[in-house]
């Protein structure tokens, strides 16, 4: 999975580099084009600003009339516009000393001074400006009847080389994505196998564990029978019908269980009680419960096992001195359950990765506690599980999130 991670982000990087590469390339070729265009534009240009009554037009015409591309202004040295062409939408018409002309004939002659004059001089003035922030200018000195006179003009990229100088942008965008969504199918399919494992392992487990168990509660039996007053006997019970209980829950890992409305101060007091049997007198176990009785949907096997986990990964964190707090509070709708430790505390950048499979920091863990735990929550239960809070040496509190049943509260 990592081999094909690495190969997808190299594929995408050369992706990236060959297209910039080439559409840089091609943005450079047709730059210099669309320059040397209007050099030539410019030169008919001058061409028509000299001419007189006996000079032929039509060539000098028919190259202004040729740029439908590139929005050009010409402007005189006092600052006065005489040519404008493809900056408005005019069609693709050079305005030419108050009149729009195409291929030398008139199309329609606005008059000097009125308001249509006026704005549209206003307009080509602020295109001036801004043409000449971006940079693209070019200065022609024209000479005639013993008067020098200079012609700015100002002009922008054709609305085809900016399309094409975004076009590699477009098209990193489209490949990061697919990238993305590959990733991601990728990372679904892990998960799906996963989940599979997960299953198989748990049901398998179950099964395995069934038929031991039931010749130990056939023994236990016997064995009560035999003698009635052995004080270990009923202890045996109970263990054994706790190995039924784990496979219980193995059994119910992979199908929806069902949910029942349970009250939270009637389970998690079991839980206590199991654990603090089994675990060191120097860990001390307090609860917090409310004064009226807080009920979940819950299935309450598997709930329990979740509680179990996060008591038993705070004692080991504890390493077997401190004080484990439960608090269960209801606000509206929601339930929260917290559970705080005194151990050695997580940092906070591996806060998420506790619930990961296989994550542990235990020499002989298998870093699945934590990860059972989640999916109990939120896959099975609709909840939310967190690292609530955390300090070195301090403790951990990890928090339960559960929607409240209302109608028996």
């Amino acid at each position: 999975m990592s081999h094909v991670k690495v190969a997808l982000v190299v594929a995408a990087v050369l992706i990236a580099a060959v297209s910039l590469l080439v559409s840089n390339l091609l943005v450079r070729d047709l730059t210099r084009e669309e320059q040397s265009r209007m050099e030539v534009w410019a030169e008919a240009m001058s061409s028509l600003t000299r001419a007189d009554e006996n000079t032929d037009l039509n060539l000098v015409l028919k190259v202004i009339n040729g740029n439908n591309t590139i929005p050009v202004i010409v402007q005189d040295s006092r600052g006065e516009i005489l040519a404008a062409r493809n900056v408005e939408d005019d069609g693709g018409f050079v305005f030419w000393k108050n009149r729009l002309v195409q291929d030398s004939i008139d199309i329609a002659i606005i008059e000097p001074h009125t308001a249509s004059h006026k704005q549209l001089l206003l307009k080509l003035q602020q295109k001036v400006e801004q043409m000449q922030q971006e940079g693209y200018t070019m200065k022609m000195n024209l000479d005639g009847a013993g008067v020098q006179t200079t012609l700015s003009i100002f002009y922008e990229p054709s609305l085809m080389l900016r399309r094409l100088v975004l076009y590699p942008y477009i098209q990193l965008g489209v490949v990061t994505l697919f990238i993305v969504v590959a990733l991601l199918a990728l990372l679904s399919s892990k998960r799906a196998e996963q989940n599979k494992v997960w299953v198989g392992l748990s049901r398998e487990t179950a099964h395995q564990l069934g038929t031991p168990i039931s010749s130990l509660m056939a023994g236990v039996e016997m064995l009560k029978d035999l003698y009635p007053e052995e004080a270990l006997v009923p202890e045996m019970d109970k263990d054994v019908q706790r190995l039924q209980l784990i496979a219980e829950r193995f059994s119910k890992i992979g199908s929806a269980p069902a949910l029942d409305s349970e009250d939270l101060c009637l389970i998690i007091p079991r839980v206590v009680e199991y654990i603090g049997r089994r675990t060191s007198d120097k860990v001390q176990i307090t609860t917090d419960f409310p004064s009226s009785s807080v009920f979940v949907r819950v299935n309450a096997p598997l709930f329990e096992w979740v509680i179990e986990n996060l008591c038993k990964n705070a004692i080991d964190a504890m390493a077997g001195v401190g004080h484990i707090n439960i608090c269960v509070r209801q606000r509206g709708a929601m339930v929260s359950i917290e559970v705080s430790d005194t151990g050695k505390g997580i940092p906070k950048k591996r806060w998420k990765r506790v619930f990961k499979p296989g994550f542990t920091t235990k020499r002989r863990g298998w870093g699945l506690g934590l990860s059972l735990a989640k999916r109990i929550v939120e896959e099975y239960h609709e909840g939310h599980i967190f690292v609530k809070a955390s300090e070195l040496n301090h403790g951990t509190t990890f928090c339960l999130q559960l929607k409240a049943d209302l109608q028996n509260t």
